[in-house]
């Protein structure tokens, strides 16, 4: 019975998939018969006003600040594959979209949309409204829609949970149906919980956080469990994770300290933590289970201050800190002659009050080139405070970066907002896709350069500002002009010396690229695997630098106690671009005889003959499992094999 009881509580906070059979779509249509739909019947396609689209923005403003930077991942992922990325609040009412232009046409249709609700009471059986309702993963498919006119859609939703564990919002990938993909679920299922995660972390920045599960290799993963105290060891909060583990909710935990919880004080497990270094101790959990665990405390005493963490859950607006240290100049340069002679002009231009402008494809790294900027600049103790100019709402654009005051408009917080512009007064603002700000905030924007002063929405005086911008763009900001759809004033006084970034296909630094990612990410003594590091070098690299920074961290995850990243660590998507243009496809193989060998570039055969060696190598000589992992036939193996 408890083991029942754990897989209900793992499925109610999204630790295992909702698995929703045809009994429970039934179950979700009955409920939206209840609510007077009928199947036939035309959406509701209402749409919030602008002013109240603002006002739901704004109360969900920590939601959105957490998620838009995991909605970019997500949506890289999944990037020209007829889907988008929603994001909903607690209501299903839909906040924020990404997504591929043919399929936002088709989205459009049924109303996919910032400010239109996604509510079973809305649309009947939906991924979005069902997973509320559910308050589990959902994924539902074509003709499981209850109005027909949705069932072109496949949607795979799993809600975001907060501190407390009630819904909060919900992360969405909807696409066409024929383009279904089983592995979906399972990425919206990880961008959920590295959003909740990311908001438990910055609620409890105070607390004394205690990461624990039963297998150490788990800890410091999304399945690590964490657990909140205040450093005289009264619970806070807990993870969804920690929560499962510790099998108790949370109206029991709130009555529990550290010290009834895993049976020593909190004052003892830090002293231990202390002195065992880096390395992990081990906790009892009160069901009697054995957990690895680390400690990890706030260097201030928060006791002394008075704070009182139990009752204050809120995130309070982070202030403007210095910005970190990132990689400098000479850093970025790396190995490739066109980056250095970049480098070394910029040098020159530094300091000396001349706008900068990065350019180049998404994912060249032109955010890393404005911190390294500002850290080479005279403005490096000051702050470093970044805008997606893209990312934001246009409703919310302009409170972002000009900051409101107090009742500046319905819901606006008390004390007001501080923008981003008066945030990095002393620093540099970044204003990453200066393309994609509406015109009249452009016009405002240019006000601020020339005044050198700020005038908050709501606000009667204005404040003065000392700050460098520096601006990026992938968008023919002179085709825009021409257009209407940016300001030729603006573009002047941004264009001062121009920085155009390589696309990564086109540098000849790539293997110092690898390195220098791996560095980051810890691992420098990993390898790359020679038959891997030629697909490299073969691939065109749409994303970029992003898109290798990305697949290098996923492959790190799957070779995890291994000392080489070969081609079976890459992801399912990566290995369907770079195989089947050097491979012959499984049907071709087995529908046709042996071809003689085209004339063609040997350095091609060569890299396909090392991709089957090293893939057959790691099924142990098992030509079934290399054919299945490759996803050709064994007669295309034998013959290539032959051929080497």
């Amino acid at each position: 019975m408890q083991q029942i009881g754990n897989a209900h509580a793992a499925r109610a906070w999204g630790l295992m998939p909702g698995v929703h059979v045809q009994q429970d779509i039934e179950l979700a249509h009955q409920r939206s018969a209840a609510f007077g739909l009928e199947r036939q019947d035309s959406p509701d396609y209402a749409s919030l006003g602008k002013a109240d689209l603002q006002l739901v923005l704004e109360q969900n403003r920590l939601l959105f600040r957490h998620a838009a930077p995991v909605m970019d991942s997500l949506y890289e992922q999944i990037v020209n594959t007829h889907h988008m990325v929603v994001l909903t609040d607690a209501r299903g009412l839909i906040l924020h979209t990404l997504g591929d232009a043919d399929f936002l046409e088709k989205a459009d249709q049924v109303a996919l949309n910032p400010g239109v609700a996604w509510s079973e009471q809305s649309k009947g059986t939906n991924a979005i409204g069902t997973a509320i309702a559910a308050q589990t993963p959902t994924v539902i498919h074509a003709d499981q829609h209850y109005l027909f006119a949705n069932q072109f859609l496949t949607c795979s939703a799993s809600p975001i949970f907060d501190a407390q564990g009630q819904v909060i919002g919900v992360l969405d990938v909807t696409g066409d149906q024929h383009h279904f993909h089983r592995h979906t679920m399972a990425l919206v299922r990880m961008s959920a919980q590295m959003i909740e995660n990311q908001m438990f972390s910055a609620a409890f920045q105070n607390a004394v956080k205690i990461h624990f599960h039963s297998r150490p290799e788990f800890l410091g993963t999304l399945m690590e469990g964490i657990a909140c105290f205040t450093p005289d060891g009264r619970f806070l909060a807990a993870s969804r994770s920690a929560l499962f583990q510790l099998g108790l909710p949370v109206s029991a935990l709130q009555t529990h300290t550290f010290s009834s919880l895993f049976g020593m004080p909190l004052s003892s497990c830090l002293d231990l933590c202390r002195r065992s270094g880096s390395s992990l101790i081990t906790l009892a959990l009160p069901n009697g289970m054995k957990v690895h665990a680390q400690c990890h405390e706030h260097p201030r005493t928060l006791l002394s201050a008075g704070v009182n963490l139990a009752a204050d859950h809120t995130v309070t607006e982070r202030t403007e800190q210095p910005a970190t240290q990132g990689l400098s100049l000479q850093q970025l340069a790396g190995g490739d002659a066109q980056v250095a002679a970049l480098i070394n002009g910029l040098r020159k231009v530094i300091d000396r009050g001349i706008p900068l402008m990065i350019t180049g494809e998404t994912g060249t790294g032109k955010d890393w080139l404005a911190q390294a900027i500002h850290q080479a600049s005279a403005r490096r103790h000051g702050p470093f405070v970044a805008v997606n100019c893209a990312a934001i709402p246009e409703s919310l654009i302009e409170s972002e970066l000009f900051g409101y005051e107090e009742g500046a408009f319905t819901g606006a917080r008390k004390k007001g907002s501080r923008g981003k512009l008066l945030q990095a007064n002393g620093g540099t603002l970044f204003l990453d896709e200066i393309g994609d700000m509406p015109l009249h905030l452009q016009a405002r924007l240019l006000r601020v350069l020339q005044e050198r002063s700020v005038t908050p929405l709501g606000g009667a005086g204005s404040t003065k500002v000392d700050i460098d911008i520096i601006c990026a763009t992938n968008q023919p900001l002179k085709q825009m002009i021409a257009t209407k759809q940016f300001r030729e004033d603006l573009y002047y006084r941004l264009n001062g010396y121009v920085l155009k970034l390589p696309a990564l296909r086109d540098r000849s630094d790539l293997t110092q690229m690898v390195s220098r990612i791996l560095q980051q990410e810890d691992a420098a003594h990993m390898r790359i695997h020679p038959a891997l590091m030629q697909v490299f070098e073969r691939h065109p690299w749409p994303g970029n630098i992003r898109q290798l920074s990305n697949l290098l961290r996923t492959a790190l995850r799957l070779a995890e106690g291994e000392s080489e990243i070969g081609l079976q660590h890459c992801p399912q998507d990566f290995l369907e671009d770079v195989v089947p243009t050097s491979i012959v496809p499984v049907a071709q193989a087995d529908l046709t005889p042996p071809l003689p060998a085209p004339a063609s570039d040997p350095g091609l055969a060569a890299q396909e003959l090392g991709l089957i060696q090293q893939a057959l190598a790691q099924c142990k000589g098992n030509v079934t499992a290399t054919a299945r992992m490759l996803g050709i036939s064994r007669n295309t193996i034998y013959r290539k094999l032959g051929r080497g």
